[in-house]
């Protein structure tokens, strides 16, 4: 069991103090306890000729009432069995350089074994891939079973790119447009760094504007020829996010985990759970009743 909305236990302090203010002021007789003396008025209750409303137990009962509503109010919950399945739409989107520079040397490795990370660790977000080179193209929509996406990291090579060269710009739009709610997504390049240019940096900050986080894993291990990028242009383009290296997926995937379901709305939450409050609220009309019943 927990609690759905447990804020409203911080009620129960005044209540408490209101119960023992309560319990410990005198019996009520009716207007009597006002003009008659504390002794006459005492040795009257004892011989049972003034009992008030009904005793000091009768006084507890709006406190009683006010006990179920906060704890109901509180929301007290069970799992649910029905759990209804909604369609996540806080997408992960992972863009892979097959550039010759990486795609030729053992950057290729290293870029398999981070995605391979990435799709086992985000904990269920939709996982969509993008493969680019000079050009880039749409591997696979988001989707949650990792398992259909694995079977594509592992069977790429130096040619599976038909062009050469290294545009992360294209890649970066092409993700904006397959993302379907852009405020809670995030994307991933797994790149050496290069060919990072100003149309790469106005992708960046317009999926940024948007609310994308974009995160970078850099590659190393490039190919022979390969021109080293400057290190600087992937922090340079990551904004919202961070530049960690290949070896580092996994604390990148703990990171994006908790991150898409962070700004979801908090209600979805609810309605795993049975919500006992009201059943529980509801046993405040018991203690009500008594209070408005008939005194003859």
């Amino acid at each position: 069991m927990i609690l759905l909305r447990p804020w409203w236990l911080v009620a129960l302090l005044p209540l408490a103090a209101l119960a023992v203010w309560s319990a410990r002021r005198a019996p009520e007789a009716g207007g009597w306890e006002s003009v008659m003396p504390p002794q006459m008025l005492a040795a009257m209750q004892a011989m049972g000729a003034l009992t008030g409303a009904g005793g000091r137990w009768v006084r507890i009962l709006p406190v009683a009432a006010a006990l179920a509503l906060v704890l109901g109010l509180a929301g007290p919950a069970l799992p649910r069995d029905d759990v209804p399945v909604l369609a996540r739409t806080d997408s992960v989107m992972i863009a892979i350089d097959l550039s010759p520079s990486v795609a030729k040397g053992a950057a290729l490795g290293q870029a398999q074994q981070a995605v391979a990370a990435l799709l086992q660790g985000v904990g269920g977000r939709p996982v969509g891939l993008i493969l680019y080179g000079g050009e880039a193209f749409a591997a696979s929509a988001p989707t949650t079973d990792p398992r259909t996406l694995e079977t594509l990291i592992a069977v790429m090579d130096h040619q599976t790119m038909p062009a050469t060269g290294s545009r992360p710009a294209a890649a970066i739009g092409m993700a904006g447009q397959m993302l379907t709610d852009t405020r809670q997504a995030d994307v991933v390049l797994v790149t050496d760094g290069g060919g990072v240019d100003r149309q790469a940096m106005a992708e960046a900050g317009r999926l940024a504007d948007m609310g994308v986080r974009l995160w970078a894993l850099r590659l190393t291990g490039l190919a022979a020829e390969a021109t080293v990028p400057d290190p600087d242009a992937l922090k340079a383009l990551t904004q919202g996010g961070d530049v960690l290296a290949a070896d580092n997926a996994d604390s990148l995937a703990a990171r994006l985990r908790t991150g898409g379901d962070a700004v979801r709305d908090p209600m979805l939450r609810a309605l795993g759970y049975l919500d006992l409050g009201p059943f529980l609220a509801a046993l405040a009309v018991l203690p009500l009743l008594f209070m408005l019943r008939r005194r003859t």
